[in-house]
């Protein structure tokens, strides 16, 4: 008996999540579907065992190079590399209908939600990341006439294995007028620069009582022109100072409004926690897979996905947080930011170098900083 209420609970709260928050539902499998089934992989072409490509320092390697109207409906990826951080190293970029610039440009970990550059299992309807370094997205992809993913590794050493399996839907009727396309961008800052570093804490008056109503100095997820809506971020955090990393607001301005239509009350509040993050944990549309102690040199990852309502914009879109309150700290940020948009888009900022990508500590001053060069935070197991 127990079991079976245990199981109409899960498929009634399936059913809510499907239907209530709008996300899209599987197919229907008694109605025939109207596209074909293609996949992409990195199989053996002589039918032998060794089902995966090694990519070597600097080479760009196509992934997929297909013609439309299609949709690419899931990408599962597994890496191995002999160089710490190499999820770090490798750089994800897909194109639309022949552009020339990349719509979704970010390292490959930090695609998955891996901003520091290690591995952790973590779950959502739209990216995952479980067992050992399996990477998953379910992002719908759609374009109307090409479809174009490479991977590009700017580490010093060869990519020993990279395995993937790309599922597209070949459509056989053009897409609808007004599809909106997915974009992915990457930023950082390492780091933030802070507006002080003599606190003590984060209720230090001077800090408490700053005010930031411009949101000038924010930490800036994306900025996008044109018509589309906002999806989600993930965002990994590496502390250069002792204390609560967060109490950060975040920031939403559309369509060029000189006030902000959303305005949060605190970082881990906009993800979706309380009173700090207490211990990991992954949600449908939010979470905390990663927590660190509030001390210099710790690791945070956060997530939250607005699939329930997408934050849609006529014009423009600047999203931003605030690292620390009113931007007070010094730690280091790394995000992906997903939308969708009709093309074209606005450039996206230069992806960092790849030295400037790799997680590290800086002498930023500030509790738990001490006066240290540049130094590069130890690796984690790859």
């Amino acid at each position: 008996m127990k079991s079976t209420i245990v199981f109409v609970l899960f498929l009634v709260m399936s059913s809510c999540f499907v239907h209530g928050q709008g996300l899209e539902g599987f197919p229907d499998p008694t109605v025939q579907q109207t596209y074909t089934m293609h996949r992409s992989s990195s199989r053996e072409a002589t039918g032998a065992n060794a089902d995966f490509r090694t990519i070597t320092p600097g080479e760009t390697l196509t992934i997929l190079d297909v013609d439309g109207p299609g949709r690419i409906s899931h990408i599962w990826f597994t890496l191995n590399a002999p160089e710490s951080y190499h999820l770090k190293r490798a750089v994800l970029r897909m194109y639309w209908d022949g552009e020339s610039t990349p719509s979704v440009e970010t390292p490959i970990g930090d695609f998955f939600g891996l901003g520091n550059g290690q591995y952790y299992f973590w779950s959502s309807p739209v990216l995952s990341v479980g067992t050992d370094r399996s990477l998953n997205s379910y992002f719908p992809m759609p374009y109307a006439k090409h479809a174009r993913i490479t991977v590009t590794n700017e580490g010093k050493q060869s990519v020993s294995n990279l395995y993937w399996n790309i599922d597209y839907r070949q459509e056989l009727k053009p897409l609808p007028a007004g599809t909106l396309y997915f974009h992915a961008q990457y930023r950082q800052a390492q780091p933030n620069h802070g507006w002080v570093s003599d606190w003590y804490d984060n209720g230090d008056p001077r800090v408490n009582y700053r005010r930031n109503l411009d949101g000038k100095d924010n930490y800036v997820w994306f900025e996008a022109k044109g018509h589309g809506q906002f999806i989600g971020v993930t965002m990994s955090v590496l502390q250069n100072q002792d204390g609560w990393w967060g109490e950060g607001n975040d920031r939403f301005e559309v369509d060029d409004g000189a006030v902000p239509t959303v305005v949060g009350t605190g970082s881990e509040d906009y993800f979706l926690g309380a009173w700090d993050f207490g211990a990991p944990q992954s949600f449908l549309l939010h979470g905390s897979p990663v927590v660190g102690p509030e001390l210099a040199g710790s690791r945070s990852s956060v997530y939250r996905f607005h699939l329930d309502s997408p934050i849609p914009f006529s014009k423009s879109m600047k999203a931003s947080i605030e690292h620390g309150h009113a931007n007070a700290r010094s730690d280091n940020f790394y995000s992906v930011a997903y939308w969708y948009q009709a093309e074209p888009h606005a450039p996206f900022p230069a992806l960092p170098e790849m030295s400037e990508r790799i997680p590290a500590l800086q002498a930023v001053g500030g509790p738990g900083n001490a006066k240290q060069p540049r130094q590069e935070a130890d690796p984690q197991p790859r």
